[in-house]
């Protein structure tokens, strides 16, 4: 099953960077929540999945563009764990990269929980793995 949760999620991202909204949040639980709380430069805090669309579509219609990433899939069983890097450029030309990690809790076919970790050592010890 681990596999197939890496599949759902590397489709996650593809959806993501195509602006298909409903093919992002399709497999995504209707209770899943999606928690924030350690981001920086957005509002932190714990969404629900509708909060999390409407943060998402937002968020990108601010950029000129926004390129979702994930610089690896880490297999950890009901969990994902994807650093990432993501490429945005603003309306005025500016590129930013931002850096995290994020960690996918998948239960019967379906995320229930995604978490944003700023460290992929915080991330990887969530999940009961190390370095």
């Amino acid at each position: 099953m681990s596999q197939e949760n890496v599949e759902l999620i590397r489709r996650q991202i593809e959806a993501l960077n195509r602006e298909d909204w409903d093919a992002a949040f399709k497999d995504a639980a209707p209770d899943a929540e999606f928690d924030l709380s350690r981001a920086v430069g957005i509002d932190r805090g714990v969404y629900t999945l509708r909060q999390t669309r409407r943060l998402a579509e937002e968020f990108a219609k601010a950029w000129e563009s926004v390129q979702w990433g994930a610089d690896e899939f880490i297999d950890a069983g009901e969990h994902v764990v994807t650093p990432f890097t993501n490429h945005l450029r603003g309306r005025d030309g500016i590129e930013v990269e931002a850096r995290g990690v994020w960690v996918w809790t998948i239960r019967d076919g379906a995320i229930v929980r995604s978490t944003l970790y700023q460290e992929r050592q915080e991330a990887l010890e969530a999940v009961g793995l190390s370095e």
